[in-house]
């Protein structure tokens, strides 16, 4: 029985320009952290447990490069729909737009160019980001967040909080925010479970359409795995402000790890 150890290990830097560059935006003339950098100091086992679980850390770094040029794929795809285009579409990624494109006839989300990939700032807390989507939903204005993961995952949580927080004065009817996770599975057509493959891993998810499990059964099940198809999964997270607060936690522990760069480009005094 092997054990892994995984720890917390700082970004390599040469220069203060080289940790700039890897962790903010100058927005007028000034810098700011980037709202995802901030996030990354949090803890997150789901995914220790993914580098656990692979042959070797080069194997799951390729799982993971892949898994993100995906993800690439549905955001480019998706943002070039909300700004009206019609992009040429992946065939890897098809079922999972045709998903996102039903979605949006059905909700009537309505936006515009200039809420779609906005980059934002907060001036007094000193963090920058870019929103995927400002939108009406619902009769709601708020933030669309865009995930490609397996789940919805609370740290996300932070991430649209800060990104509420720096928006809540300059737009007065900013109400909430949601999270849009797009994804594309195969089910099977004997015992109900469920398959994905991003990323060139395999994974089968022993639970069925209804939520029911039976273990034994899909173990033991020969597989009939039907046609990719899209799979949409949307929440609203309307209470943001104790979010927030988690966030400038964050944020506050990402300062301290990272002190010495952030005293070099005067950020910190």
């Amino acid at each position: 029985m092997s054990i892994v150890y995984l720890t917390y290990m700082s970004e390599y830097y040469s220069t203060p320009e080289s940790f700039k560059e890897a962790n903010g935006y100058i927005i007028e003339g000034i810098w700011y952290p980037r709202v995802t950098k901030i996030v990354s100091i949090k803890a997150k086992p789901a995914l220790y447990r993914f580098y656990a679980e692979q042959e070797s850390f080069e194997a799951s770094r390729k799982i993971t490069e892949q898994s993100a040029a995906e993800g690439t794929l549905v955001h480019e795809a998706a943002e070039a729909i909300l700004l009206g285009q019609a992009p040429e579409i992946d065939e890897s990624i098809k079922p999972a737009i045709k998903a996102f494109q039903k979605f949006l006839e059905e909700k009537n989300i309505q936006t515009s160019p200039e809420y779609v990939e906005r980059q934002i700032f907060h001036p007094g807390h000193r963090y920058a980001g870019t929103i995927d989507v400002m939108a009406l939903i619902d009769g709601k204005f708020g933030v669309l967040d865009i995930k490609t993961s397996q789940g919805i995952y609370r740290d996300y949580n932070l991430q649209t909080a800060a990104y509420m927080g720096a928006l809540k004065d300059q737009f007065q009817h900013l109400q909430t925010r949601w999270i849009l996770r797009i994804d594309q599975i195969q089910t099977c057509l004997r015992c109900g479970a469920t398959r994905r493959t991003k990323g060139g891993r395999e994974k089968i998810s022993l639970w069925n359409k209804n939520g029911a499990m039976n273990k034994e059964k899909m173990k033991k099940c020969e597989h009939e795995w039907s046609e990719v198809r899209g799979e949409i999964e949307f929440k609203e997270f309307p209470y943001w402000e104790s979010d927030f607060e988690a966030f400038l936690g964050a944020k506050k522990l990402w300062e301290w790890e990272n002190e010495n760069w952030l005293r070099k480009i005067g950020y910190l005094t």
